[in-house]
């Protein structure tokens, strides 16, 4: 489906890879953030909104017979980089339950806000369906 890049003598990183290299039909997902879908933020809580963001990703994909084994990149945009960096394990264990053992290149970002005030992150999604697939919905 993709290929992941990993650089002679780099040390493996963990929950991300460093590059993917895929071709076909792609899917770019606009920054999704913890709400549901009547637009109401599910929690305070930064893990359970990283889940429902998470979730919507996974929905938009459906819409063009994606799932998250097509994701190739995830960018996260996070309001605190220590609630980030704290919530690791949880955050583990939320992102395998949702996306499975998929690890797309990553970046995270802090940023000072986001446009909606309750929201603590946002993460956009690229997805590549391979070329053949009959994938689409």
């Amino acid at each position: 489906m993709h290929r992941t890049l990993q650089p002679d003598g780099w040390p493996r990183p963990r929950g991300y890879a460093n590059g993917i290299s895929a071709r076909g039909r792609q899917i770019h997902v606009a920054g999704q953030i913890g709400w549901n879908a009547q637009q109401q933020m599910v929690s305070a809580d930064f893990v359970e909104q990283a889940k429902q963001a998470m979730r919507n990703i996974v929905e938009v994909l459906a819409c063009d017979g994606a799932t998250p084994e097509h994701l190739v990149r995830l960018t996260w945009y996070v309001t605190d980089r220590n609630r980030y960096l704290e919530s690791g394990a949880a955050l583990g264990v939320a992102y395998r339950e949702v996306l499975g053992r998929v690890y797309p290149a990553m970046s995270a970002v802090q940023v000072c806000a986001l446009m909606e005030a309750d929201a603590l992150v946002e993460i956009e999604a690229t997805a590549i369906v391979p070329d053949g697939s009959s994938d689409r919905a």
